[in-house]
């Protein structure tokens, strides 16, 4: 205050913009120990390096609190102080303490309320750092401690809340309401679950469906996946009337998991990598060719093998937020889990009679080759990846999973027939030639690289059907096959290696 450093509208505050000395734009921090600006600093805690790994947000919570440096003592003073404070807000501002951690969810992004956090913690563990921060809880906290009650919510058909004012019958749990139009996976007995594995949990949602619930870090895509999809399908076709694949994390699925693929590819295990990417593809035929009905329930971002697995469902509830694309081009790779091979399927399936096909075509492996990814699941129609009249998008994404099951149960209904596969119509010479003209031109504009134009013959020559004379028929194995050669001869090269490097440790795609 003394000093008038009041931010960044008197040019300096906690932290000072300045320029260096190639005119780059630097932002300092103020030493508050000195009161001169320095470089920032990273700071490092060993607590948070522990819940680095851990998905499941409920179980970072104990390990945080447990934390003995300065990140730990900071968790257990500021859930003190949060515990205190919110225990005293009911009944002052709602009777129902769901409703508080509601609010936190909706109007501040909070991923979990106030009292979720207290439960993941435990209450009597709670009730000690309140203590420990000098504060007191209310009396209805303690009172529930003393009868013997250990969280605020319980799952007993559905999710049920602690209500101590109106404890009728001494029933202090009731039903929250609104549920019954919802389904919401956390809220789903354990007594429900079918299968369990470390990528993936299998709920019976009732009514003969079963859903799939992908649990790998950012539902990335590996083996223990797609091993539970084939668990799925196969206890579905036995058991069930339907599946689901449909999960309520931050994001769908940001694709497979590139990490391994990287491994492989640099120890040049290629006869173990193939091995992968055709397990993949058959996954994605298996989706496409159960006895069952499959739904897919995407939402947030939707990249990759997510995107393929969607390509291939007998149906798609998709969320209106729904960020989906094939983005393999952005790792020097093809889509190669049968996403190649299904643009290719669709681009024949919408030629008619007299038409220009290698345009349609072209629409197609632009999709692919600029890597599109949707701004909405409505833009996703556009991309040719959600279809009219089949797909359908759900505004209210609390909604989306009961809208999934209902159209899934329609269909077992209405005696879902296992589909009957497809030739596919492919081009050929002339379709190829079009592609390397057009390549060689981006490279000669300087649109692309040498090595974006190779990724994009790759693909070309799939989804052109390889060097054929004229146009025909051919079976989606024969494409798929194609796919796979080309995805391989791709993880060989170096550049693709570099691609797949930078993505893995700085989060974002790199131009080589």
């Amino acid at each position: 205050m003394e000093n008038n450093w009041l931010g960044s509208k008197s040019g300096q505050g906690f932290y000072k913009k300045i320029k260096d000395e190639k005119g780059k734009s630097e932002i300092l921090t103020l030493d508050l120990n000195t009161l001169e600006y320095r470089k920032n600093k990273k700071a490092s805690f060993p607590t948070l390096e522990q819940t680095k790994s851990i998905t499941n947000l409920k179980e970072r919570f104990p390990i945080l609190i447990n934390g003995k440096d300065k990140a730990g003592t900071f968790y257990r003073k500021n859930f003190g102080a949060l515990f205190a404070y919110v225990s005293m807000r009911i009944p002052e501002i709602a009777d129902e303490l769901y409703k508080i951690d509601d609010a936190m969810r909706a109007g501040f992004g909070w991923e979990m309320g106030p009292f979720e956090i207290w439960d993941a913690i435990g209450l009597k563990k709670g009730i000690e750092l309140i203590k420990e921060a000098d504060r007191t809880p209310a009396d209805w906290v303690l009172e529930m401690a003393e009868i013997g009650i250990t969280s605020f919510f319980e799952i007993r058909n559905g999710l049920t809340y602690y209500y101590a004012p109106d404890a009728v019958d001494k029933q202090h749990f009731i039903k929250k309401p609104g549920q019954d139009s919802f389904i919401i996976l956390n809220n789903i007995r354990e007594s429900n679950e079918v299968f369990k594995n470390s990528g993936v949990v299998l709920h019976d949602l009732g009514d003969g469906i079963l859903n799939l619930e992908f649990r790998s870090k950012m539902n990335a895509i590996g083996g223990d996946v797609l091993s539970g999809i084939h668990k799925a399908i196969n206890i579905a076709e036995n058991e069930f009337d339907g599946l689901i694949i449909a999960n309520q994390g931050q994001n769908f699925s940001v694709g497979a998991n590139i990490g391994m693929i990287f491994m492989m590819a640099v120890e040049q295990e290629y006869d173990e990598l193939n091995a992968a990417v055709k397990y993949f593809q058959d996954t994605s035929m298996r989706l496409r060719y159960s006895s069952i009905p499959v739904v897919v329930a995407p939402h947030a971002m939707t990249l990759g093998g997510g995107c393929e697995f969607t390509l291939h469902a007998d149906r798609v509830v998709a969320a209106a937020e729904t960020y989906i694309g094939l983005v393999e081009f952005g790792v020097g790779l093809i889509p190669g889990g049968g996403g190649s091979k299904e643009m290719t399927l669709r681009a024949s399936e919408s030629f008619m009679k007299d038409d220009v096909e290698l345009n349609r075509l072209q629409h197609y492996f632009l999709t692919i080759g600029m890597a599109k990814v949707s701004t909405s699941a409505y833009e996703a129609y556009d991309l040719n990846i959600l279809q009219p009249g089949k797909d359908i998008v759900v505004v209210n994404q609390d909604r989306q999973i009961a809208v999934a099951k209902e159209i899934a149960r329609q269909m077992a209904d209405q005696g879902y027939t296992k589909p009957v596969e497809r030739k596919v119509k492919v081009l050929g010479k002339q379709a190829l030639g079009m592609f390397y003209v057009g390549t060689d031109q981006m490279l000669a504009g300087n649109y692309i690289s040498e090595h974006d134009k190779k990724i994009a013959n790759k693909l070309a020559y799939v989804m052109a059907g390889g060097d054929l004379s004229e146009s025909t028929y051919v079976s989606e194995q024969y494409l798929l096959d194609l796919e796979r050669e080309a995805f391989l001869s791709l993880t060989g090269e170096r550049k693709t290696l570099e691609r797949l490097q930078h993505m893995i440790q700085k989060g974002k795609p790199l131009r080589n």
